[in-house]
């Protein structure tokens, strides 16, 4: 906590963020009057990606050659207040709001304050329950925005996101930094010609608010369907040998994705293989937050998203599906049925 006289507390929605200075950070002087200059801010800092975003954007990437990458666009304001009540994450929003503000970013009292003054968005609350509402006036204001894993926490809700985006014509997408790992991305690409099966792992650390995979087996998920891409048909969830979560995917053309939850032993960390025409290549394997963070960038200047949002809907009902399959005990669940059930709860609740 700060400790300077010349400090004030703010507080936001009910919850003391940080003693902060009492007259605001000015811009940096790189953002004055360069149009070519792209403006980011941020919403929500409880999760450590924000502080891994600014510290690139705003002191340069750890490898000096990555700089014409991330070359005029910097984090210039942020506005704190992510999850409201997941204690894992309020608790870290007074230091990370520290952070930011030593690396010259503006924290501001609200959303609407925070869009005059950005051009495009970084949403980072930890809290996918909170990302819809915050989410909606960023596409009323027409800002290119990124949604930090997971979109929601629900597969309604990713729906309704998915579909708001669409609409607005604002640029928009989600996914975890392992999508982008350079081995996933060469089997993507055809290293290994076409993906026959392929299986991955990461921790599925749980959190009772959100889907089971949503929160952390995500990583793991979406190394799958970065190789495997969509079509999964049936989705079945049980247990490894080892006894940790299993779920088996089985695609419309016969092929067969396998999720499962890492062990700290021959799944360790992150993780898993693809089987192709030519051979098998190892997948799924973190290579840090920048070459996310590059893909961000590239649509924040192109506007176009490098994720379908095809593929991230039918991601989100897998996960879905795993866990309507654990609630059937293990039976084996139709992925299009999840999806039918989710949009007509959307369409009673728009």
């Amino acid at each position: 906590m700060f400790t300077s006289p010349s400090l004030r507390p703010v507080v936001l929605t009910g919850i003391l963020l940080a003693f902060l200075p009492a007259s605001r950070v000015v811009l940096n002087a790189q953002t004055g009057g360069d149009s070519k200059t792209i403006r980011v801010g941020i919403i929500g800092l409880d999760t450590s990606h924000a502080i891994a975003f600014t510290q690139t954007l705003n002191k340069w990437p750890k490898k000096p050659e990555d700089a014409a990458k991330v070359a005029g666009v910097r984090v210039v304001a942020a506005y704190p207040q992510g999850s409201r009540d997941i204690e894992s994450s309020t608790k870290r929003v007074p230091e990370y709001t520290e952070k930011v503000v030593a690396m010259g970013v503006e924290i501001v009292d609200s959303i609407e304050a925070l869009l005059p003054k950005v051009d495009a968005v970084l949403l980072e609350s930890n809290d996918g329950r909170v990302h819809l509402e915050q989410l909606q006036p960023v596409l009323k204001a027409g800002k290119p925005v990124f949604i930090d894993k997971p979109i929601a926490a629900s597969l309604a809700d990713t729906i309704r996101i998915l579909e708001a985006a669409k609409r607005a014509k604002v640029p928009l997408f989600c996914a975890s930094s392992l999508r982008f790992g350079r081995g996933t991305q060469a089997v993507k690409g055809g290293s290994i010609g076409r993906v026959k099966s392929a299986e991955t792992f990461s921790p599925v650390n749980l959190e009772p608010t959100h889907p089971d995979l949503f929160w952390y087996g995500i990583h793991g998920c979406e190394s799958l369907y970065t190789v495997m891409g969509t079509g999964c048909k049936t989705v079945k969830r049980g247990l490894s040998a080892d006894g940790k979560v299993e779920v088996v995917g089985t695609w419309a053309d016969g092929r067969r994705g396998v999720f499962r939850q890492e062990n700290g032993m021959d799944r360790k960390g992150y993780g898993g293989v693809a089987f192709g025409e030519k051979g098998e290549a190892a997948v799924g394997a973190y290579d840090g937050y920048d070459v996310l963070l590059f893909e961000i960038v590239e649509m924040f200047r192109s506007g176009k998203a490098p994720v379908d949002a095809a593929e991230t809907l039918e991601l989100y009902a897998f996960m879905e599906a795993a866990d309507e399959s654990k609630r059937r005990d293990g039976a084996e669940v139709d992925l299009q049925q999840v999806l039918e059930k989710a949009r007509a709860e959307v369409a009673a609740r728009p």
